[in-house]
Order: C-alpha cells, then sequence, then structure tokens
C-alpha cells in the first residue's frame, strides 16, 4: 500500500516527491544551524549600534543573539556526529564555492522580476 502511495505521489508530482525523498534531519538541523548563525550575527550588530544611544534596544540584541545560540545548540544537538561528518564530507565533495552558488541561484531565482 506505501509502494503505491509512493508511486502516485511521484506520478501527481515528482519534484516534490524529489525534495520530500532529499531531505533529512540532517539537512533540515543544517539549515537551521546557518540561519541561527546569521541571527547571532544580526544580535550583535543590533547590540552594538543601539547600546550606548538605547539600552532597551541593545538589551534586544542581546535576547537576539540569546535565542540564536539556543536554536544553534539546539540544532547541533539534533544533527549529532554523523549529521556533522555528512555536512563535511559533502563540503568536500562539492566545494565550497559550490554550496555558495547554490545559495546565490536560489536567492537570484527567489527575487527574480517577471518582465
Amino acid at each position: 500500500m506505501l509502494q503505491e502511495l509512493e508511486r502516485a505521489l511521484y506520478q501527481q508530482d515528482p519534484a516534490f516527491a524529489d525534495r520530500v525523498r532529499s531531505e533529512s534531519v540532517y539537512r533540515y538541523a543544517g539549515r537551521f544551524l546557518k540561519w541561527s548563525v546569521v541571527g547571532f550575527v544580526v544580535g550583535l550588530a543590533v547590540m552594538i549600534a543601539f547600546f550606548a544611544r538605547s539600552v532597551p534596544v541593545g538589551f534586544l540584541g542581546v535576547l537576539i543573539m540569546f535565542a540564536s545560540l539556543v536554536m544553534f545548540w539546539t540544532n547541533l544537538r539534533r544533527m549529532g556526529k554523523a549529521g556533522l561528518e555528512d555536512i563535511g564530507r559533502s563540503l568536500r565533495a562539492e566545494g565550497i564555492g559550490n554550496a555558495l552558488n547554490d545559495g546565490r541561484t536560489w536567492v537570484r531565482n527567489r527575487f527574480r522580476r517577471n518582465r
């Protein structure tokens, strides 16, 4: 019965089926690791920019940094050692430039204007 559902899914929407098949806990957690690093940097920038002028806004930056660290730690534990080795192996195989190029291509396609 499950095989029939899988075949039907591939027939109806092959792109979605490939995406579901390629997703894993490691990719999911790795994506959130990246976003938590970005959040930490944003929180640090807010804290540095506003702490001298407005303590509450500077404190908001500290809270953003703390939330980012909690998110980073949670997803790092979710990935475990096997997930970190998997990401390292894929970056070595594909190259860091290719990974950055994939992100750049996604952003360009996402925000492309329809002419």
